[in-house]
Parts: structure tokens; sequence; C-alpha cells
């Protein structure tokens, strides 16, 4: 019986330190993941991070539209995945400098202030177009010498950042989902959600901007996104300056006629 039970204990205890040795390499594994995670968004356990969106011109309440709102949620699962904490904040309200919390920033600049400062000094070589009689080119962006314009429900862009401001090494970043829809800035939360990883292992921690295509909307919703272009360097630098019109060429003055003299004869 004694030795039944010693070879008993001698075949578990292998499988039994083989399992423990699994579960702390995975538990390893996930907390790498998760610190990196952390890294990357500038949520560190226990942080706070801000969430800053338009407010309806309606009226003072907090209203947000309904593709807003599906982005926030997914912004929210992607906080408390971190192990930190969100705070609503609408974009008149949120008077404060970037760095100190992570900032999550939704909408255009025409319906969120926030997103109009930002780009103005973090993004000077973007342009929204919001003039409301632009016609074609009304929601249209700019970015450098490139121009893309909007065609709703068939063809739509959003710019995607992940934004610092100095040198300082524990400075949070600012996040931008500047979209022409509603729609579109939930597609670039749900891409962000689905790429982050692969987002981080191509830019680290640094600053970038992408321009990303949200295709057939109307059909597809906010799921088929296309990655149109690495904008970061265009975008941060400054537009460039028209070019001045040429001046209209002056009309030739008559020639002179020759005066011929009469003798008297």
């Amino acid at each position: 019986m004694t030795d039944l039970v010693f070879f008993i204990v001698l075949g578990v205890a292998p499988a039994g330190l083989g399992a423990a040795l699994g579960w702390l390499a995975r538990t390893h594994l996930w907390q790498r993941r998760l610190r990196r995670k952390q890294a990357f968004f500038g949520l560190p356990d226990n942080s706070e991070s801000l969430l800053v969106v338009n407010r309806e011109a309606g009226g003072p309440e907090l209203t947000v539209l309904r593709h807003d709102v599906f982005a926030l949620l997914e912004l929210a699962a992607l906080i408390k995945n971190c192990n930190a904490n969100a705070q609503v904040v609408a974009h008149d309200a949120a008077q404060q400098g970037f760095g100190e919390r992570t900032e999550f920033c939704v909408g255009g600049p025409a319906s969120n202030r926030r997103m109009a400062a930002h780009l103005a000094s973090l993004l000077p070589g973007v342009r929204v177009n919001v003039d409301a009689e632009a016609g074609p080119d009304r929601g249209a962006f700019q970015i450098g010498s490139e121009l893309h314009r909007l065609e709703p429900g068939k063809s739509e862009y959003v710019i995607l950042a992940r934004l610092t401001a100095g040198q300082r090494k524990e400075s949070r970043p600012v996040f931008l989902f500047c979209g022409q829809r509603a729609i579109t800035n939930q597609a670039a939360t749900r891409y962000l959600a689905r790429n982050h990883e692969r987002l981080a292992r191509k830019h680290g921690n640094a600053s970038f901007a992408l321009l990303l295509k949200v295709v057939n909307s109307q059909a597809y919703g906010p799921d088929v996104v296309e990655l149109v272009a690495d904008v970061t360097r265009a975008a941060q630098a400054p537009l460039p300056s028209p070019e001045p019109e040429a001046e209209p060429a002056k009309a030739a003055k008559p020639a002179r006629s020759a005066k011929t003299s009469h003798r008297a004869s």
C-alpha cells in the first residue's frame, strides 16, 4: 500500500509542478501584455483619464449622438481593462492642459472646441472645412497638400492620433478621434481597440496620426475600415501657404503714331 501511494505521488507531482509552472508563465505573459497596454495608453493602475465629448447645441444638458455613445463604450472597455478610471467631460468644460491625465477626445472641430484646440496646437497641418456653404468641400480634410472629401454613407474619413507634448517621460498622451461624421468616430475607436497591440509594436509610445477611411457605412456601419496613410509628418507640419495669384497682364499701350509735317508749298 505504501509503495502504491508512493508511485501515485511520484506520478502526480510532476503533473502538478508542470501545471503550476504553466500557470506562472501565463500569468507573467498576461502581466507583461497588460503593462505594455498601460504604457501605450498612459493608464497605470488606478489612474484617471478623460473622455471629452461634444455637447448638443440645443441646451445645457450633456447629450451625445448615438454613434459617439458607442465610441465612448469602446473606450470605456479599454480603460477598464487597463485597471484605470474614466470621467466624461463636455468639450467646453475640459479647461485644463494635457499631459497630466490621458485624454480621449471624440468629435470633429465643428462641434468640439477641445478638438479644434488640439488640431491647432498639435496638428497644424490638418484643416477641416466646417463652412456650411462649402458645397462638396464641406467637411473635407486637408492634410498637407492632400484633400479628402466626404461622401456620406460611401466614403468617409477619420483621423486617429496619439499625441504627446513635451519631453517628460511621465507625460500622458491625448488620443484624437476626429471624424467627418459620428459613425467614423466610432469606427476609429473600434479600430484602436482591435489594433492597439500592432500600433504599439510599430510606434511604441511615440506620437502618430493615421488617416482611416470608412467604406460604405450605410451598409456595413463602422466595421469596414481601411488605413489610408500614416500622415504624422504632414499633419505636424504647418499647412503650405497658398500660392499668390498671378497679376493680370497689363494691356499694352497703343503705339504712338508718327507725326507728319507738311511743308507749305
